[in-house]
């Protein structure tokens, strides 16, 4: 809910979208990620590191996948946090880049005037994809969250 609020609010006119900034995003995932270290080896305890050693692999070949394994979940809090940060700035960037266009057209007269009906256009368009996208990214950091606390909770499948 926080995210779907933060990204929402910064469609507000004069407010700010705290999800467009990468420290507040990465905040964010390493909280997800301690905790779902937490709590996996709180509820598994040591057994909690068979995450990096999927079941079914040689002896031969566990170093690599296990080293493999341990960079993929280092990976995660970083993926997370820049995937919403990306989208949540590159979609406010282009909206005020298109509102840029309205006002700066509508500053040339008549014909700048009816210039900006196109760029008003996209705007009001870019909008609408806004807050789809608000709606969407708080869903994905959700769901990737939840994926990440049902690795912690089974490890070995």
């Amino acid at each position: 809910m926080f995210v779907l609020v933060a990204n929402l609010i910064g469609l507000v006119p004069y407010f700010f979208t705290v999800t467009a900034h990468i420290i507040v995003t990465f905040c964010l995932a390493i909280t997800v990620i301690g905790i779902v270290v937490g709590y996996g080896l709180w509820k598994n305890g040591l057994h909690f590191f068979k995450l990096f050693v999927p079941s079914g692999v040689p002896a031969a070949l566990i170093p690599l996948v296990t080293l493999i394994e341990i960079i993929s979940f280092l990976s995660r809090p970083i993926s997370l946090s820049v995937r919403l940060f990306a989208n949540m700035l590159a979609g406010h960037i282009t909206l005020k880049v298109f509102a840029g266009f309205v006002v700066t057209l509508s500053a040339a007269g008549a014909v700048g005037v009816a210039g900006s009906v196109l760029p008003l256009a996209m705007a009001v368009a870019l909008t609408a994809l806004e807050f789809l996208v608000a709606f969407l990214q708080a869903y994905v950091f959700t769901v990737l969250t939840c994926m990440y606390l049902n690795d912690a909770i089974h490890p070995g499948h």
